[in-house]
């Protein structure tokens, strides 16, 4: 089963100068991410734009994916790269030929599921309306299908399992038509998490498509050994630097340990690696 990450570099030139660089804990966890999907001899690439492709070129890493393919357009083809921060995982999906996963750089698959005509998510998110708010909340938007079921409860895109052409096809069309609608309002989350995984359930369901998660989304705090997300382990990193040492050097560890042969690519994050 063919997989990919996706790194967009549009948000992060949105709100900084310099070269574009990502966090030591970042790398780590895309590394183990790509290199734990490989073992069995299922592809994995890695989307992104021209600078990212660049970054990762000079960071030694590509070789850790399959195939590094800049598909994801660096202006985001006029989508407000603030507004709609995670708009390239939805350009790469777009390229990408379905069946086929995608997956967040943080989040990492230890045991597979099984792949067949159903989506698959990492898991249905509750809607509460300060995330998730009412049809009235976007009536300014022109692109949004009249018939869409405003009940249907979201799915969380961390994983994503597309098992057909035309559902990737009507999902991605739907979201990028909306993100290039939305009027500029400075709102950051209920406009991304609408177009991202509230509008793919919504697709799911206006399409007929199946749709089965990893995860319940009532148990998603408690332990389990086939995946892992970082999600807001991040920032409790970021405001910790003690934990962020713990947690790399525990990755370094999993890769000497599982994979050896790519024990170099621990030099390499650590020189790159902000």
């Amino acid at each position: 089963m063919d997989a990919f990450h996706i790194i967009s570099t549009a948000p992060y030139f949105a709100k900084n100068t310099g070269a574009f660089t990502l966090e030591d804990f970042d790398l780590y966890c895309a590394v183990i991410s790509a290199l734990t999907w490989r073992r069995d001899g299922s592809r994995i690439f890695l989307c992104c734009d021209k600078a990212g492709g660049e970054y990762f070129k000079n960071a030694g890493l590509g070789k850790v994916w399959d195939e590094v393919r800049e598909c994801v357009p660096g202006d985001l083809e006029g989508v407000d790269p603030e507004m709609f921060w995670a708009a390239g995982k939805i350009f790469a999906m777009r390229e990408m030929y379905a069946p086929c996963v995608m997956i967040d750089t943080d989040f990492i698959v230890w045991n597979k599921p099984h792949f067949g005509r159903e989506i698959i998510a990492a898991h249905r998110e509750d809607i509460k309306p300060d995330i998730y708010p009412p049809a009235e909340y976007f009536s300014a938007q022109g692109h949004i299908v009249p018939e869409f079921n405003w009940e249907v409860l979201p799915l969380n895109t961390a994983f994503f399992y597309v098992p057909d052409e035309d559902y990737k096809q009507f999902y991605t069309s739907q979201a990028i038509a909306f993100m290039k609608s939305a009027a500029h309002c400075g709102e950051r989350l209920k406009y991304m998490v609408f177009a991202e995984q509230r509008m793919a359930a919504m697709c799911a369901e206006y399409t007929g498509t199946p749709v089965k998660t990893l995860l319940d989304k009532d148990m998603l705090f408690f332990p389990q050994d086939s995946f892992t997300h970082l999600w807001g382990a991040k920032q409790v990193m970021r405001d910790h630097p003690e934990l962020r040492v713990e947690f790399c050097g525990r990755c370094a560890d999993r890769i000497r340990r599982d994979f050896p042969d790519w024990a170099w690519t621990i030099d390499r994050i650590k020189e790159v690696g902000r």
